[in-house]
């Protein structure tokens, strides 16, 4: 894949969680959350990470702000591999790096006052103190649209839009190029959903940022992403374009998973042939040989059950992994 350009850079990342049992805890399988993927972030773009729950979406993008260290693989992060890092070292980086959580209900201390949430990131790294920290914190709560005298509020005294703009605040402190955006509107109202995404695009735009945005809903995906990123069992599966894998998916598992969103248009939804997977998504302790979606897989031949396919580039920055796809 091109390199020129590129904020973040993954090359062959594994990700392997040992499983452990008896008396002595001593390892008798692995469950393979990352295996051996790669792709790329450009500078300024918004990278859409999707895939079913437990596919390996999140601890993708924990692997890149080495909040994991890698069971194998290469992490290149604005051009320096991060991969093998010393901590004191790391910490430096992180300031580039930040995180958005999920659930902005369990993210945020409820015994700290929202600005002091906020404000922490400015204390560690040694940015701001005194009346210039106060200054900062109050643009920061401007930044995400809530009032500054919200500041000495508690968690509890906010919407769960109020506090997932809080913790935007909170990864915004260190004036980061990069942030990894975990399904961070997934457990909202669907109305503040939308003000939250159109939150994010205008920071990306003012602050020059850079995202990889992982959630489970293709129509949100499809708004905010420059990019889009397949995954499933531990695998990216295809890759390209936002328009591009809305209008003409190739991979049966892509192809699958957009059958599956709902279109506004009745008429149209009716007419549209749903494709419906068979079976469960298998272990990641004991994926299958071969291409991991084979069991589940409609198109499926005797050489997806025995080679893993590569992913290639069909043509335009459109690459998959598949073997029936050329």
């Amino acid at each position: 894949m091109s390199s020129d350009g590129n904020l973040v850079e993954v090359k062959n990342l594994k990700m392997y969680f040992p499983v452990l049992a008896g008396v002595f805890r001593r390892k008798v399988a692995e469950v393979k959350a990352i295996d051996d993927i790669s792709f790329f972030i450009k500078k300024g773009e918004t990278l859409g990470l999707v895939g079913e729950s437990g596919c390996g979406k999140t601890t993708t993008g924990r692997c890149i702000l080495r909040l994991y260290k890698p069971s194998g693989g290469r992490i290149f992060f604005d051009g320096v591999d991060i991969t093998d890092l010393p901590e004191g070292t790391l910490r430096r980086m992180r300031r580039n790096m930040q995180l958005i959580f999920q659930d902005p209900y369990a993210s945020l201390d409820p015994r700290q006052t929202a600005g002091d949430i906020v404000g922490e990131p400015l204390i560690i790294h040694g940015i701001a103190s005194g009346k210039e920290y106060n200054e900062r914190v109050d643009e920061l709560f401007r930044m995400v649209d809530l009032e500054p005298r919200m500041k000495v509020r508690y968690p509890h005294e906010f919407s769960g839009g109020q506090r997932q703009r809080i913790g935007i605040a909170r990864a915004l402190a260190v004036e980061p190029k990069f942030i990894v955006c975990d399904e961070p509107v997934s457990a909202l109202d669907v109305s503040i959903q939308a003000q939250i995404i159109k939150l994010l695009e205008n920071l990306k735009d003012q602050l020059h940022l850079t995202y990889l945005f992982i959630a489970h809903d293709l129509s949100v995906v499809r708004y905010i992403s420059d990019r889009v990123a397949v995954m499933y069992l531990g695998k990216i599966v295809e890759i390209t374009h936002s328009a591009e894998l809305y209008d003409h998916p190739m991979h049966p598992y892509t192809q699958a998973l957009l059958s599956a969103v709902p279109i506004p248009n009745p008429t149209i939804d009716r007419q549209r042939k749903r494709i419906l997977l068979s079976g469960d998504v298998p272990s990641p302790i004991n994926p299958p040989k071969g291409c991991h979606f084979n069991p589940r897989c409609r198109l499926a031949q005797q050489i997806c059950k025995e080679k893993d396919p590569e992913l290639i580039n069909i043509g335009s920055e459109h690459w998959v992994a598949c073997h029936l796809v050329k």
